[in-house]
């Protein structure tokens, strides 16, 4: 295996390994514990399931740091491409996004400590509690979509990487660019008209796929270097 395929497969398993951490958090609780319009009930499972929902957020935690060397792995493979757009990708892709998580982590710490009534907390009756809890998780979930921009904006400089790479496919490249109109368009649904968030996921899906497909490239076929054509004279 050559070191330029097996630093690809390095980024690769990376890339899969912290995203399905942060799958726990983003789809799997939202998914088994939140119940849209009622805020007694979410209350009520978060402080029934006080365990699943701690776990969410050691898993947020550890996709929040774990990030940092997904793209510190891909600065590796595609330096050589161009240094600026791979520092770009960098920037934008871990440093400014990554803080984002961690303050999203304390959100969902106070919305436990609401639900289970622990603490100060205590002092509240039930229904204001219930009401806290919900207003951290609305906040947890802005902070989402407002990271959602960079969680777009970073697969622009990685996606030209990706075409301009030659030892990766160009469809690839081209694909991760489209995703980052994805992330945009469920941000700005997010914010502007919230009501469509669940439809525009939907639509998004094929755009926003382009990761999960770059990430098992990476891992099964990995990167090869094309052999030139040229012949001796």
């Amino acid at each position: 295996m050559t070191p330029l395929a097996r630093n690809a497969r390095i980024a690769g398993f990376l890339y899969l390994f912290f995203s399905v951490f942060g799958i726990v958090r983003l789809l799997y609780i939202p998914k088994t514990l939140f119940v849209d319009g009622n805020a007694a009930a979410t209350a009520n499972n978060i402080a029934s399931h006080q365990l699943l929902f701690r776990v969410g957020i050691v898993c947020y935690l550890l996709a929040a740091a774990g990030w940092i060397f997904v793209t510190l792995a891909l600065y590796r493979l595609l330096k050589g491409v161009e240094h600026g757009l791979a520092v770009l990708m960098v920037v934008l892709g871990s440093l400014v996004s990554v803080p984002v998580f961690f303050v999203n982590a304390l959100n969902d710490v106070a919305a436990m400590s609401f639900a289970s009534g622990a603490d100060l907390a205590s002092s509240f009756d039930k229904p204001q509690r219930d009401a806290f809890v919900t207003l951290f998780l609305r906040l947890h979930h802005n902070g989402d979509l407002a990271n959602e921009i960079f969680w777009g904006l970073w697969l622009i400089p990685l996606g030209l990487l990706v075409y301009r790479s030659r030892f990766l496919p160009r469809f690839l490249g081209v694909w991760l660019m489209a995703g980052c109109f994805g992330y945009l368009a469920l941000s700005f649904t997010g914010f502007l008209f919230p009501l469509y968030e669940d439809k525009v996921f939907t639509y998004a899906q094929p755009l926003t796929i382009s990761e999960l497909a770059f990430m098992l490239w990476l891992m099964i076929m990995g990167a090869r270097e094309r052999v030139s054509s040229t012949l001796p004279s």
